[in-house]
């Protein structure tokens, strides 16, 4: 996928810190920002797929589940 460049501003407490933890992880600046976004956006799939189970918890009402299941796996 091509890449975009971007500017941010950041504080200069951030800029420091993450110059630091650049030089002892060797990476480039913009490598570990890149690391960053990629924590975020596996989070926010983690809390996507959480609110998922959550809402369709408990949805199926017609009885054992599994034992539905092993029915229909018979018919195949």
């Amino acid at each position: 996928m091509p890449a975009k460049r971007i500017i941010i501003t950041i504080p200069v407490e951030d800029k420091l810190w993450l110059d630091g933890y650049a030089k002892v992880h060797k990476i480039s600046v913009a490598e570990a920002i890149r690391q960053g976004i990629n924590q975020l956006k596996q989070g926010q799939r983690q809390k996507t797929y959480q609110k998922l189970v959550e809402s369709t918890c408990g949805i199926w009402k017609k009885g054992d589940g599994l034992a539905y299941l092993g029915k229909i796996r018979n018919e195949w």
